[in-house]
């Protein structure tokens, strides 16, 4: 059974750093809202530039055009907020008198390396569980290759570590039961549910079904964005690797900002010459999963003016 691009529930777009990842995306989610799809492109990238893209605004999230929503991840918002929804679950499981301390803990963790991702990972699943209510399709515009391979990695590596955590914490429950044998007191509290393992659980199921999600290549697919050049022909072979890795599809590649023909002086000619190297080692790379070739265009890509011109390129070439 084969699957549309246009049936897929979520794309992802990633590549290196300065390839046109951003355009790609924007484009295609254009194209997309054109089909009448209903999207909503998200950009994972700190260094955000999908607004700019659209020439507008979107304070976190907006309407950039009919069936298209935009929402750009704050790291930092992301992160306080993360870290309140932490210390609200808290305070509905511990004790007051150690609250106080609890608290300065989250706090020093706010700082702490990974504390972002994290929030940024959190996000990422709130924004999957809109599809089918809110939208038919979201598309990530992600932050450069290695970025975008650990958020991805992430709903695996953190259901084995919560795993790991239930277990230790229902031991600790079997031991406290034991514990609790001949006092009235201690048995009215190993009888009652615990909040905590609740949570942990509840974690626990929200990482296997993203996990689920992501590794589905009928509702899941990443599309790398490359340049004839050769760092990025390197980065997406040793990127397709890593994603095989964790079984997330790939559904194809888009070589972006290719040359035109034309005249042009010795320079162009070498230029010429060396693109044309470097796209025969893409067609032997990963010829069955070309997508889509796009011409370096003579102006910026800002805009809807712009945006058409991308939109109209994609339209030819992904009509499936």
């Amino acid at each position: 059974m084969t699957i549309s691009l246009w049936d897929k529930k979520a794309i992802f777009f990633g590549g290196k750093g300065g390839v046109g990842k951003t355009t790609c995306a924007a484009s295609f989610s254009l194209l997309a809202a054109q089909r009448g799809i209903r999207t909503l492109v998200v950009s994972t990238d700190p260094a955000h530039s999908l607004a700019d893209i659209f020439a507008t605004t979107i304070n976190e999230e907006g309407q950039l055009a009919p069936n298209l929503w935009g929402y750009e991840i704050n790291p930092q918002k992301e992160g306080a907020r993360y870290m309140e929804r932490i210390k609200t679950q808290l305070q509905n499981v511990v004790s007051p008198i150690i609250m106080e301390e609890i608290q300065r803990q989250v706090e020093a963790a706010y700082s702490a390396p990974g504390s972002e991702e994290a929030a940024i990972f959190d996000k990422f699943i709130d924004l999957l569980e809109r599809i089918e209510t809110e939208f038919d399709l979201v598309v990530f515009d992600t932050a450069p290759t290695g970025h975008t391979l650990r958020l991805l990695s992430l709903p695996e590596l953190l259901a084995a570590w919560i795993e790991h955590l239930i277990a230790q914490r229902e031991k600790a429950n079997r031991l406290m039961s034991m514990a609790a044998v001949g006092s009235r007191e201690l048995k009215k509290k190993t009888d009652k549910p615990d909040p905590v393992l609740a949570t942990l659980e509840r974690r626990e199921k929200r990482f296997r079904r993203t996990r689920d999600f992501i590794v589905d290549d009928q509702a899941a697919s990443f599309i790398f964005v490359i340049n004839a050049e050769k760092l990025p022909i390197l980065e997406t072979k040793k990127a397709i690797g890593i994603l095989d890795k964790y079984h997330i599809p790939v559904g194809g590649i888009i070589v972006n900002r290719l040359l035109p023909p034309g005249e042009g002086g010795s320079f162009w000619a070498r230029r010429r010459e060396l693109e044309r190297q470097y796209m025969i080692e893409i067609e032997q790379e990963f010829g069955s999963m070309i997508l889509a070739k796009l011409p370096l265009l003579p102006d910026d890509i800002y805009g809807r003016e712009a945006l058409d011109k991308v939109v109209q390129e994609l339209a030819k070439q992904i009509t499936d």
